[in-house]
Formats: C-alpha cells, sequence, structure tokens
C-alpha cells in the first residue's frame, strides 16, 4: 500500500477506472453477442465506434469487428 498521498488516491481512481472499463466491456460484449436483427446490428456498429474512441478497444480490431457486422448486415438484407 502506497505511503504518499497522491499514490494513495491514484490507487483509488484506477480501481474506479477499471470497474467502470470492465462494466463497459461487458456490455459491449454483450451487445454483440446478441446482434441479430438489422436494428441490433446498427446498434452494435455503433457502440463498436463509441468504444474505439474511449479507448476501450483498439481501432484495428474496432474496424475488424465493423466489418463482421457489416458483412452479418448484408446477408440479412
Amino acid at each position: 500500500m502506497p505511503n504518499i498521498k497522491s499514490a494513495k488516491k491514484r490507487v483509488k481512481v484506477n480501481a474506479t477506472k477499471a470497474a467502470a472499463n470492465k462494466s463497459r466491456k461487458s456490455n459491449l460484449k454483450t451487445i454483440l453477442k446478441k446482434a441479430e436483427d438489422a436494428e441490433s446490428i446498427r446498434v452494435a456498429i455503433k457502440r463498436v465506434d463509441q468504444a474505439c474512441a474511449k479507448g476501450l478497444m483498439h481501432k484495428n480490431k474496432a474496424a475488424r469487428k465493423k466489418s463482421q457486422l457489416a458483412k452479418k448486415l448484408n446477408t440479412i438484407a
């Protein structure tokens, strides 16, 4: 455990942010799994973009996921 006040604060802030990121990632995975119809696929693509902008997902992974979802959307349409 750190002794310096700023280091103690960093530990608390990091724990809070890690919990928030874990929740967001879990939510994103759920959305991606449930993307079956056209509307939910469009929502999933939007959420992937948002996750990439927030730094939850690397830009190449986001592009790959969006491509997979677009391919799925095209098979439906």
